[in-house]
């Protein structure tokens, strides 16, 4: 049985990566191996990253987005109860809002795994998510 995972959006940006040939394989491995979703936010702070440091045009990225989607088993939105959630989150484990939100969306999105490049390795998250830095 496959684990239900949840890609942070630094897992996904290894998937269009052209530099680490090693990160961009263990991420397509994570998704052969996991029933993996992902969040709109995550989305959002992909596009910035491809805006913002690879200057990619507005179709280059929608055809990196179009993919995501097609890899991944369900996008999250976020909702109300998604962020207050994620301000519980962030008052009991001192996470950033942002981070705090991914793993409320996680949650939310009943992962029992959370992939993050930058989140604290082997934590446990609300006695249910476990937060795995697949790089390490």
């Amino acid at each position: 049985m496959h684990d239900r995972a949840f890609l942070d959006s630094n897992i996904l940006i290894y998937l269009h990566s052209e530099d680490e040939h090693s990160k961009r394989n263990i991420t397509q491995n994570i998704l052969n191996d996991n029933a993996c979703i992902t969040s709109i936010q995550a989305m959002n702070e992909i596009s910035n990253v491809w805006i913002r440091k690879l200057m990619w045009s507005a179709d280059k990225i929608e055809v990196h987005l179009d993919n995501i989607e097609q890899v991944c088993d369900e996008i999250i939105t976020i909702s109300r109860a998604t962020i207050n959630k994620a301000l519980s989150i962030k008052e009991r484990y001192g996470f950033s809002y942002f981070d705090s939100l991914m793993l409320s969306s996680a949650i939310e999105g009943n992962c029992n795994i959370i992939f993050s490049e930058d989140m604290s390795d082997g934590q446990i998250i609300e006695k249910s998510l476990k937060i795995v830095n697949p790089f390490k």
